[in-house]
């Protein structure tokens, strides 16, 4: 068995309790094994800056603690916020999900490295209700003057349950050949391009350690995890994962995200 080198953890239900929080037993074992010289890393769709809560009360903010964001478009040193790696769409690749969503009647917001476009032509969207205030810029615009020259790592679509559903039910199969489509919530989903994934970013996080996927131990629960579960040496899926992913699982915690689950896994593993 390769040695585990590097811990990536998604967050909302994975790291995160249902309250949002990290527990303070996941606290110390992450903190401790951090301390032991294994790398901690956290993947998520958001930005850096909308999960810097979570970075420092892990102590994730010395030199070479990194941050797959973006659903592994960008990955992040987190000390100086220097970019590992960044990869995206041009506006135009998202047109047809643009004329998908204003068929539909659904909202669409656009995202760049840095902001949010809520796009004004369509369904007013939900998605800033998400963030807490003052963590990820939204600039409320036309898709028209949407510019052609910037680079986005992805699109959300962001509605209720049920009409997220409805939404999806009527996306034409040639979508999937268009963009990796993940339901990252409930009230989520997100259309990113085609070959991203949080393995991606990964794999460049690796990469610059001189490591591979057999030294990665992952964590997740939901459909946007399964490349980085599938891709590790050591893949942990929560019990209150996804069935799908369940599936492509080395292992499974005992316990759900409100009850330790990673912390009992990793004390078990590790001790």
């Amino acid at each position: 068995m390769s040695e585990i080198k590097m811990i990536a953890l998604d967050l909302d239900g994975t790291l995160l309790t249902s309250q949002k929080t990290i527990s303070p037993a996941t606290e110390t074992i992450l903190k401790q094994l951090h301390n032991d010289g294994i790398k901690v890393v956290l993947c998520t769709g958001r930005p850096i800056n909308a999960i810097w809560r979570f970075i420092e009360q892990l102590g994730l903010t010395g030199p070479e603690d990194y941050t797959i964001t973006f659903n592994g478009a960008l990955v992040v040193e987190n000390d100086n916020k220097s970019e590992l790696f960044k990869q995206g769409l041009n506006k135009h690749d998202f047109d047809r999900l643009h004329a998908f969503a204003r068929r539909v009647h659904a909202p669409l917001d656009l995202l760049d490295f840095e902001r949010a476009y809520p796009l004004t032509d369509l369904k007013p969207s939900n998605y800033q209700n998400q963030f807490k205030p003052g963590v990820l810029n939204f600039e409320p615009e036309n898709y028209a003057n949407i510019s052609n020259e910037d680079v986005f790592p992805k699109a959300v679509m962001c509605d209720s349950k049920e009409l997220l559903d409805e939404y999806l039910a009527q996306l034409p199969a040639e979508a999937n050949k268009h963009y990796h489509i993940v339901r990252s919530q409930p009230i989520i989903t997100e259309f990113l391009a085609l070959d991203m994934d949080k393995k991606v970013g990964l794999s460049h996080l690796l990469n610059h350690f001189g490591w591979d996927f057999s030294n990665l131990m992952t964590f997740g629960d939901a459909e946007n995890d399964l490349g980085m579960i599938e891709s590790a040496g050591t893949g942990v899926v929560m019990t209150n994962g996804q069935e799908p992913v369940k599936a492509a699982a080395n292992a499974l915690t005992q316990f759900d995200n409100d009850h330790d689950g990673v912390a009992h896994y990793l004390e078990e593993y590790f001790s």
